[in-house]
């Protein structure tokens, strides 16, 4: 029940819904793809910039993207626009609804989570309609749903605890976007374009700690693919791996109700289930196997994944050994292009067999392990933020249906959270 002063109202009286947006034809504005929305973010930005034609959603900076179609509101993309510093407007898909809070009824940070709120999206969904695979929400299906509003000052306090938690969630990302890019240029520096070989050929310092810059050879010797450095040898995948895959169990030859567990179970390119079992407990890299195989660049897909976890036959599990760290591993698939290695025209399949024979640069078995000592902590640092942020999603997620329904009134969710600032 909503508390005290709390209104009921349509959810169209209670926010504006595709609200008008004045883009002019035949001008460049940001433009929002649905590939572009991420259902663990809060935010999306601009996919390009295009060209307005006249045609898809309107929306302005802090609006609110809903899918409305299956399964992209199933799978929960809904975002609010992030917009260029010089470009307030935008347009975007077709299959958007936008929301928008309306002065002096609705706040527009509670606008958004209120359309996260499972009373507004599964009703939207429970309202679909059209042929199998290409159902939509109808815009005036949510003219039917009513909802209860707290007043404006307990709104705002409600959007401001949420915004901390996703603030904090959002922080975290960045920060492990950042360094992993620092662990990928490195490994491309030393690995890849061979930075320090080509300094020390050229006589110039190559900008390492002596005791690191003395691994490096000062020459190159030709190879089958082409100049490497003086020493290092052309190896397969298959020399610096162990496939765990003989450990893998089909998810269909469990009982249906060990679903929905505490434990990720994995397929080829992501997190498809959650179950109450777990074959592997530890780091790994995953390899997409059949289905999702290859990237758009040729490259293939890869997850870094670690704790307790579940994997279907669509992913190789894999670990580094001779030396080679799981977190070089990572780095090394990163750059490799699998696509001549990759079979079949209707279902691509990378096997075990191809894997192995994809050829690679193996560097001195010391430079490895010193690059392995330097980015293994840049790891164990993204491991922490990355649980820290799983943690604040299920705060965050248990808090918002009990905020927004009125369950939890705002000093118990203060007392919960903290003190918001």
């Amino acid at each position: 029940m909503a508390g005290d002063e709390w209104t009921t109202m349509p959810l169209d009286e209670a926010v504006q819904i595709n609200p008008r947006v004045l883009l002019e034809r035949g001008e460049v504005y940001p433009f929002v793809d649905m590939k572009a929305v991420d259902p663990a973010s809060r935010i999306v930005g601009p996919s390009e910039m295009r060209e307005f034609k006249g045609g898809g959603s309107r929306f302005m900076n802090g609006d609110t993207l809903m899918a409305r179609i299956t399964p992209c509101l199933e799978n929960g993309k809904i975002a609010r626009f992030a917009a260029p510093d010089n470009q307030p407007m935008g347009h975007g898909s077709t299959e958007f609804i936008v929301i928008r809070g309306k002065p002096d009824v609705t706040d527009n940070d509670f606008a958004y989570y209120l359309t996260r709120w499972d009373g507004v999206r599964q009703y939207a969904i429970s309202q679909m309609t059209g042929s199998s695979g290409r159902q939509r929400v109808p815009t005036n299906a949510l003219t039917h749903l009513e909802v209860d509003l707290p007043p404006l000052p307990e709104q705002r306090a409600i959007a401001c605890i949420l915004g901390a938690l996703d603030d904090k969630i959002e922080l975290n990302r960045r920060m492990n976007e950042t360094l992993e890019a620092m662990a990928r240029a490195i490994f491309k520096s030393w690995f890849v374009d061979f930075d320090p070989v080509r300094a020390k050929a050229e006589g110039r310092d190559p900008g390492l700690p002596k005791e690191i810059a003395d691994l490096f050879p000062d020459s190159f010797e030709d190879s089958e693919l082409g100049p490497i450095p003086k020493g290092w040898k052309v190896g397969c995948l298959g020399d610096i791996i162990e496939i765990h895959d003989s450990k893998r169990i089909p998810l269909s030859s469990r009982e249906r109700q060990k679903r929905q567990g505490p434990f990720p179970y994995y397929g080829a390119a992501g997190i498809v289930d959650h179950v109450d079992d777990f074959l592997f407990d530890g780091i790994y890299v995953l390899v997409g196997e059949d289905g999702s195989v290859v990237t758009d660049t040729g490259k293939p897909v890869v997850q870094y994944v670690w704790g307790k976890f579940w994997v279907n036959n669509h992913a190789h599990v894999l670990k580094g050994t001779g030396g080679i760290s799981d977190e070089y591993l990572l780095l090394l698939l990163q750059q490799l292009y699998v696509v001549p290695f990759v079979t079949g025209a209707v279902q691509p399949k990378l096997s075990q067999t191809n894997m192995k024979a994809i050829p690679v640069v193996h560097g001195s078995p010391r430079v490895s392990q010193v690059f392995g000592d330097i980015v293994r902590p840049v790891f164990a640092k993204i491991r922490a933020m990355q649980d820290e942020v799983e943690t604040l999603a299920i705060l965050r997620d248990t808090l918002l249906p009990r905020l927004i329904s009125g369950e939890l009134r705002l000093l118990d969710a203060e007392r919960i959270v903290g003190r918001c600032v």
